[in-house]
């Protein structure tokens, strides 16, 4: 491996067009960073200089995929051409990946259209089509980026590891490759990421019971803990796992009824069920679920199960509910706390 060609990504030197040939073999250091990024590690500046990269020898007629500088969008990419002689362009849609790139405009007509002229493709290629993934369909305009560049845009398969057949086949998507798959391992790649965010809201919380079970006539405990973690699990890994299995459509209803599922179990193995602990099983109920809740709604932002109007909607009613019932559930059980 010789020229680097950005910070993260290791590079053959270029064939002396300028243009940096790329592996399909992902190294140890690609490995251990994607498990970083699935962990929130340095998600935020996991990128790839945006530009033109070279697969293999591509020649003049070497078709042109396009794709997203978020590197592990281009590494799951450039490690599924193996054998095929391609150019890639990567738009610069900021670290964010195809999809949500789409979304929020950075994997767009302007860029697309920019980066064509930058690299100077036409001057690359001899033919006029650019291959763009299925999920970057919503930020493209294909007819303005005709007008401006010349080159028109085909569609390709919704996975990266379509794309050889989509090639071989003449450019031409079966209905399997326009199939969004959204199962559960997919949905559960994405869990670890939200589990990373939770250690510092432990810690906030665990130093609000320090200072409490400081003057509590009814210290919380590890039976207490144990159930606060339970139903952050449930809105952040069982939730998205079983998600098309549980009832409703709201993320929020989802995480909710799991909570609640969860804290009615608790509640019962740890005894809390008795009359005089009514206080203590009322708080937690109205509490637990609503953390569930709003866990469950982070997930949103990541599944293919919304539309961005679907969850302003939601948002819209499901967070000052899950607000209020986690402030009246806390409230008693600090009342709880302090009185016994």
């Amino acid at each position: 491996m010789g020229k680097c060609c950005s910070a993260t990504v290791e590079c053959c030197p270029d064939d002396g067009s300028g243009v940096p040939v790329v592996s399909t073999s992902l190294t140890f250091k690609d490995i251990l960073g994607a498990w970083k990024v699935r962990w929130g590690v340095g998600r935020m500046d996991y990128t790839v200089t945006p530009g033109l990269y070279a697969v293999g020898d591509p020649g003049a007629e070497a078709p042109v995929l396009v794709s997203a500088n978020y590197k592990l969008t281009f590494d799951a990419l450039r490690s599924r051409l193996s054998g095929l002689d391609c150019w890639l362009l990567i738009l610069d849609t900021k670290g964010v990946n195809v999809w949500c790139a789409a979304g929020k405009g950075t994997f767009g007509t302007d860029e697309l259209a920019e980066r064509v002229e930058a690299v100077k493709l036409a001057e690359k290629v001899s033919h006029r089509q650019l291959i763009l993934p299925q999920l970057g369909a919503s930020g493209v305009s294909a007819h303005e980026v005709k007008k401006r560049t010349g080159f028109t845009v085909v569609y390709g398969p919704v996975r990266a590891g379509d794309i050889k057949a989509f090639l071989a086949s003449g450019r031409k998507a079966t209905r399997e490759m326009r199939t969004v798959q959204f199962t559960m391992r997919d949905r559960l790649v994405l869990t670890p990421v939200e589990l990373a965010n939770q250690p510092t809201k432990l810690l906030r919380v665990l130093g609000v019971l320090f200072l409490l079970n400081l003057v509590a006539a009814r210290p919380f405990g590890v039976h207490d803990l144990a159930i606060y973690l339970g139903a952050v699990l449930m809105g952040t890994v069982i939730t998205p796992v079983f998600l098309p299995f549980i009832p409703g459509r709201p993320f929020s209803w989802k995480g909710w009824l799991l909570g609640a599922v969860w804290t009615c179990a608790a509640l019962w193995m740890f005894g809390w069920l008795a009359s005089e602990q009514w206080l203590l099983a009322t708080g937690y109920l109205l509490f637990l679920p609503a953390v569930s809740a709003d866990l469950a709604l982070d997930f949103t932002g990541c599944s293919t199960f919304t539309s961005p109007s679907g969850v302003l909607k939601e948002l819209k009613y499901a967070i000052p509910t899950i607000t209020g019932l986690r402030y009246v559930g806390a409230a008693m059980l600090f009342v709880k706390a302090l009185f016994g």
